[in-house]
């Protein structure tokens, strides 16, 4: 079992992107329950023993990574600028097309009541979404998808771990508040019922 924990170790390593559980079974000739195992005793230890390196799970995909812990010091190291935060424009668009892939600009456009092709390109920019098709309508746009790399900064194992949506009640309007999170309509409709009774 050490030997193929230590030869399922060097493929993750060697490869630096994510590698599909069936290219393992198929390196190491296992099958899949005992890959997935081998796969969650190495993730588990990576983070038990806290080492630099940790071990995520992106659908059927799994990658070796750096420990977010150190991630200040790996930038120091390399001097890689931190990525800028993403702004609330990106936030909506890129909540939108998460929960609503596949879907097209003129989708998102007609969600947001503003036009999001800026956006769009920058988040395409950024590699967090991906073209992956064209609507057989006329005009035939773009159809937009989360990638793998939105699952991993989001710290997501697939798209089965977004939050549940919120009931945007009859307004239709998505709100985001400064985290990036969700707002329900409903909240602030209670927040301001509340705030024009202490008036």
């Amino acid at each position: 079992m050490r030997e193929i924990e230590s030869a399922m170790e060097g493929i993750l390593f060697a490869s630096g992107e994510p590698v599909h559980v069936d290219r393992l079974c198929t390196a190491l000739e296992l099958d899949r329950a005992t890959a997935e195992q081998v796969l969650q005793r190495l993730m588990d230890y990576y983070a038990y023993e806290r080492r630099g390196i940790r071990l995520l799970r992106m659908e059927d995909s799994w990658q070796l990574c750096s420990a977010p812990d150190y991630a200040e010091v790996i930038r120091r190291a390399f001097e890689i600028r931190k990525p800028a935060k993403l702004s609330q424009p990106a936030l909506e668009v890129l909540t939108i097309i998460a929960y609503y892939q596949p879907t097209t600009r003129a989708y998102v456009d007609q969600i947001r009541g503003v036009d999001s092709a800026y956006t769009i390109g920058l988040l395409l920019e950024r590699r967090l979404i991906e073209e992956c098709g064209r609507l057989q309508v006329p005009g035939r746009p773009h159809l937009y998808r989360t990638t793998k790399q939105f699952l991993r900064a989001f710290h997501l194992t697939s798209l089965e771990d977004l939050p549940e949506m919120p009931d945007l009640g009859g307004e239709g309007q998505m709100r985001l508040n400064e985290s990036g999170e969700i707002v329900d309509p409903l909240d602030g409709a209670d927040s301001a019922a509340a705030e024009s009774g202490d008036a």
